[in-house]
Formats: structure tokens, C-alpha cells, sequence
């Protein structure tokens, strides 16, 4: 799961970063306010940690201007700004959820999880797919009751289908799910991705759309 993360402090910054990738996510970290609103509008991440006091354009603003823009992501607020009256703006203008400064990090990442199984209309915690299961907060999968085990990637690939089951997902789409800045993509990644995932769990779990790309069918 790729996670933009807009936070000014580089010793809270660093910390929040590592935090959230030792639970699996993908960070993207920018610095300043303009970088976050750049960041927010391309649409490629499953939600967004944004500070309110960054440099070059407020929070608040980078939040209003990308909800105008028609940007759905979902944003957490992480924020040092504790007066209820600044909780009510940050809500009412489009935040998705407003967290005070400090947070703990097993709770900033359940936060997340949550708010993206809320965008894609998933009520659950666990994400199930026929006799498939994915817990995304103990990043773990079953077949059958049966655990088996993924590769970092083929996890988050299966992750990004679940969420949108129904929906085809394009090639670059699926990369963009997988990687984070500074990683290679490796060649004919995502083919050999779901062709492990077939191997692993069911040949017909994961539907080819011919030049479009992969869907796991709603009724899986």
C-alpha cells in the first residue's frame, strides 16, 4: 500500500517513515506544501499523512485546493494543532481524519488501513475473496484456512486487487501499487507477480483483460 507522506520535521519525518514501513507500506515523504499538492493530484497513492504547518503552502490549503481539483485520496491530518476549532476546519475541509500530535505508530498505521478500506467500500477487516483471506494489519493470507506465504509484493499486488475487485487494474497501475520512489521496476514485474499468486493460491483467482490489464471478479 503506497502512503504520501508530508512532514517538514526530518527527525519526525524519518521516525513516521521507518514506523510505516516496518507495518508494509510504501512511503513517499515530501517536505513542503507545494511537493504535497503536486504529489496528492497525480492519484497514485491509497492515502496521505499531511502535516498542516509546512513550508511554501499550509496544509489546510494543499488539503481545499486538491479536494477542488476532485482528488479523492484519502488524508490523515497529523497535526500539532490541538484546539477543537482547528479539528472542526481540518474536518470540514475534506480531511478523512485529524490526529494530534504525537501518535502512536501501530495506531497511525490501523488509521490508514482503515481509511482505505473505507474509500473502497470494504466494511471489514479482513479482505475475503472466495476461500481467499488477507488481513492487511497482520499482512498475512489464507487459502482454505490455510496460511501461505507471499513475497513483500505479491501481498501488496493481491492487497490492490482485493480492494478493487471488479475493477480492472492496468499494468502501470499495479506498479504504481508496488513501487516506491528510488525502487527499480523491475522488468515483466507484475506478470510474474500474478503468475506466482495463481500458482500459490487459484489459476482462476486473477483474470487477464487483454491489453488492459488484471481484475479479480467480485464473485471470486
Amino acid at each position: 500500500m503506497r502512503i504520501l507522506l508530508a512532514e517538514d520535521d526530518p527527525l519526525l519525518g524519518d521516525g513516521l517513515r521507518a514506523g510505516l514501513r516496518q507495518q508494509g507500506f510504501l512511503v513517499d515523504w515530501v517536505r513542503d506544501g507545494q511537493a504535497a499538492e503536486r504529489e496528492l493530484r497525480s492519484g497514485v497513492y491509497s492515502a496521505a499523512v499531511l502535516d498542516l504547518g509546512l513550508p511554501l503552502c499550509d496544509g489546510m490549503d494543499v488539503l481545499a485546493q486538491v479536494r477542488r481539483a476532485g482528488t479523492a485520496t484519502p488524508v490523515l491530518v497529523l497535526t500539532a494543532r490541538d484546539a477543537v476549532t482547528d479539528r472542526i476546519r481540518g474536518l470540514d475541509a475534506w480531511a478523512d481524519d485529524y490526529v494530534v500530535k504525537p501518535v502512536d505508530l501501530q495506531e497511525l498505521g490501523a488509521r490508514l488501513r482503515a481509511l482505505v478500506r473505507r474509500a473502497h467500500g470494504q466494511p471489514q477487516e479482513k479482505l475475503v475473496a472466495g476461500d481467499v483471506a488477507l488481513d492487511p494489519a497482520g499482512r498475512s493470507v489464507t487459502l482454505a484456512g490455510e496460511p501461505v506465504t507471499l513475497s513483500a509484493r505479491e501481498f501488496d499486488l493481491l492487497q490492490a486487487l482485493m480492494l478493487n475487485a471488479g475493477r480492472v487494474l492496468s499494468r502501470e497501475q499495479l506498479e504504481q501499487h508496488l513501487y516506491s520512489w528510488g525502487q527499480e521496476v523491475e522488468s515483466n514485474a507484475v506478470e510474474v507477480y500474478v503468475h506466482h499468486l495463481r500458482r500459490k493460491l487459484r489459476p482462476e483467482l486473477i483474470v487477464t483483460v487483454r491489453g488492459v490489464g488484471y481484475m479479480l471478479p467480485r464473485d471470486a
